[in-house]
């Protein structure tokens, strides 16, 4: 596949609770530019075919949602790799048209360590890193819909305790130790949660990272 390069992207990776989102919508917000925010592949227009993107259209056709949380730790590990590459297919579809817009375009994005190093500037990229057991342990504090869709089932299961058990597993898995430093040592710009910098703060770092400020 050949890839566009794109120059006034600046794409966000990292851990869940690291501040990924809210630095998107910041830094948008500031320079007038595009956030791409979570999930903003849902937005593709195109109906996916389940051949091409088995992985992303699961949920879609799944019969019993109580299945999805019923899977072992490594079934549930290895769909969100999927994922991941199913995502990255049509985020490279749909930003080409996105940049093109001339405006900043500030990404939360699943695109791998390795495309990004072939699609833009290496300070293009900002990881954004909180301690693995902050992204497990903390996975279902959030009051996204999604989350709480997913422990309300959790708790309906005949032994919530341990259909949660399995459910941690599986986030154990990727939220690894062995992930977090890959994200490290990817070469790219990092910064770390820290409880007690704001996040104006923050902004002030990913604008130096980012070669914005």
């Amino acid at each position: 596949m050949s890839k566009q390069y794109y120059e006034n992207a600046y794409f966000i990776i990292g851990t869940s609770y690291a501040g990924k989102s809210t630095m998107v919508k910041e830094l948008a917000g500031k320079y007038d530019g595009i956030a791409c925010e979570e999930n903003y592949h849902d937005n593709y227009p195109e109906e996916l075919d389940s051949k091409e993107f088995p992985c992303l259209t699961y949920t879609r056709d799944l019969a019993d949602w109580h299945d999805f949380i019923r899977r072992s730790p490594k079934e549930y590990k290895d769909w969100i790799d999927g994922v991941k590459k199913e995502c990255e297919i049509i985020e490279l579809r749909m930003l080409p048209e996105i940049c093109n817009q001339g405006k900043k375009v500030f990404v939360d994005t699943n695109i791998s360590i390795e495309t990004l190093r072939e699609i833009a500037p290496l300070d293009h990229t900002l990881v954004m890193l909180s301690a693995p057991k902050i992204s497990i342990h903390r996975f279902f504090d959030r009051p996204d819909p999604e989350k709480q869709f997913l422990y309300r089932l959790i708790l309906e299961e005949p032994d919530p305790e341990k259909a949660m058990e399995n459910y941690r597993q599986g986030l154990e898995l990727i939220c690894s130790q062995e992930a977090y430093d890959e994200l490290e040592n990817s070469g790219f710009n990092v910064i770390y949660r820290d409880e007690d910098r704001t996040v104006e703060e923050t902004v002030v770092l990913a604008e130096k990272a980012l070669g914005l400020g």
